[in-house]
């Protein structure tokens, strides 16, 4: 009779720690990208800057472009509860007033900004921006049908899933381009991305005049 051999080698990754990781890689990509442009980067600098190997970030990323995905999916599902418990009745910026005060991961950070800035002339990271918020859309779809106990091959939450995206999206490019999104201090800055994003909202919800 034998005895069991024991597991070795290191546990598992737990999803978090994964998702701090992709995290980590993503912040580290964006520095890389805006100090030397992204076709001068490789997967070998981003491992290394985060303290992994290349086939690390690979293993998380397919092309070294979607390593910026974690930071511009920040705030998704944030949003989307914020949707869920929007109090019928109330203006749709109300939904994420208290949220943008109190919750830093709701909005984005200086990283995006610059992220943003620099995807107007390159090409692969606009993609992913674009690809980002299509992901979002039915994710924000599914709150609002949620919220307005509508089925979920319902039209109408679709349509206004989509207005909310595209709301979104127009506000933080907005922000990035302008100079209040580029040189103010960060409290500064974090103030005229909310008060973007609250008139973006506005505008969505009131429609075209």
């Amino acid at each position: 009779m034998t005895a069991a051999s024991g597991r070795t080698g290191r546990p598992p990754l737990t999803e978090e720690r994964k998702t701090a990781i992709r995290l980590e890689i993503a912040r580290a990509a964006v520095d890389l990208f805006v100090a030397q442009g992204v076709a001068a980067t490789t997967g070998e600098q981003i491992g290394r800057a985060v303290g992994v190997s290349a086939r690390t970030v690979w293993r998380y990323f397919p092309t070294k472009e979607s390593c910026v995905r974690p930071l511009l999916a920040t705030g998704v599902d944030t949003i989307a509860e914020a949707l869920r418990h929007w109090e019928r009745g109330r203006p749709l910026p109300d939904a994420f007033g208290q949220l943008w005060a109190d919750d830093d991961a709701a909005l984005p950070g200086p990283d995006v900004g610059a992220l943003l800035r620099l995807a107007r002339t390159e090409a692969g990271l606009r993609a992913v921006w674009l690809q980002t918020h299509d992901e979002a859309e039915p994710v924000f779809a599914r709150a609002l049908a949620q919220r307005a106990g509508l089925p979920a091959d319902d039209v109408r939450p679709a349509v206004w899933a989509a207005m909310l995206n595209a709301a979104l999206r127009a506000a933080v490019e907005h922000h990035a381009f302008r100079p209040a999104g580029q040189g103010a201090d960060a409290a500064s800055a974090r103030a005229d991305l909310a008060t973007t994003l609250r008139t973006a909202l506005a505008v969505a919800a009131a429609g075209i005049v």
